[in-house]
């Protein structure tokens, strides 16, 4: 039977890797950084860090395919091509690789120089790979709900700019497709929502879903980036903030029919989203 290793077993992408390769004629493998009880949806559950090399390999053992997504760092990239070495050595066959839509190595935006770093590195020196780029997950704006419940509105340096957002349920079910079906090596897929909504949208949409105005306000990126420290670290603030002046340029808004292509559903929309999601937003 067919082994696959999930890294970030406990993030965003992983579990809904996990929850997607749920029922599938597979044995699923999570990997996690620090020690815990059973995942739900995984078959075997290890211990391992991308630091170290020893506990990758022994990850790694017996490994067909895996899909690899790193923790938000400022070294994501190197222990991204740390990996893929270490399953080129294990002969696993095939590693799903989380990019992101619009990687470039001339970016202005960090993040997608890093992981077009990746991806050229996957390129020239292999394992075998799929890459995923999705767009901006809709479920990142679940790190604003205590705002939103505390306020009723939130806000980012965005303007309105229309991202075709992507739910981070058809991230996980489009790896798992590539994951356990045949035709998917050497393929790039960018994974995208239905339509390409703005942040008033959004807003719009989480009201309708809660039953309870929610607004939201355009922010300067100063007054944006001020409310993030201590947060987070100033590399990432940075960072964010070179990501959503890449948005407001209007350089994220194609879609793409990926997802519907791979899952054979719809992509998921904001309405379907907000309406899922109501509960974290009502309070």
């Amino acid at each position: 039977m067919r082994r696959i290793l999930v890294t970030g077993a406990s993030g965003a992408t992983g579990g809904a890797v996990l929850q997607a390769l749920a029922g599938r004629d597979v044995t699923v493998r999570a990997m996690l950084r620090t020690e815990g009880g059973p995942v739900p949806g995984a078959d075997e559950t290890v211990r391992a860090d991308f630091d170290d090399p020893a506990a990758l390999d022994a990850a790694l053992a017996d490994v067909d395919a895996a899909y690899l997504v790193t923790p938000s760092s400022a070294r994501a990239a190197e222990r991204q091509l740390r990996f893929l070495d270490a399953a080129r050595a294990a002969g696993v066959g095939q590693v799903a690789i989380l990019s992101q839509l619009a990687a470039a190595t001339d970016s202005p935006v960090r993040f997608l120089r890093w992981h077009a770093q990746v991806e050229r590195y996957a390129a020239e020196h292999g394992p075998a790979h799929t890459i995923l780029r999705p767009n901006l997950f809709l479920q990142g704006t679940l790190a604003f709900a205590g705002l939103i419940r505390a306020t009723g509105g939130f806000g980012a340096p965005i303007g309105d700019a229309a991202v075709s957002a992507v739910d981070v349920r058809d991230i996980g079910e489009a790896a798992a497709t590539v994951l356990t079906t045949d035709g998917h090596l050497g393929r790039r897929y960018d994974l995208t929502g239905p339509e390409a909504i703005t942040h008033t949208r959004l807003a719009a949409a989480l009201s309708a879903a809660t039953g309870r105005e929610v607004r939201f306000a355009d922010v300067p990126p100063e007054s944006f980036a001020e409310q993030l420290r201590g947060a987070l670290p100033d590399w990432q603030i940075e960072g964010l903030l070179e990501d959503y002046a890449h948005y407001r340029r209007g350089e994220a808004a194609g879609v793409s029919t990926a997802v519907p292509e791979l899952t054979g559903h719809p992509a998921r929309g904001v309405d379907e989203f907000a309406r899922d999601h109501a509960d974290a937003f009502r309070g």
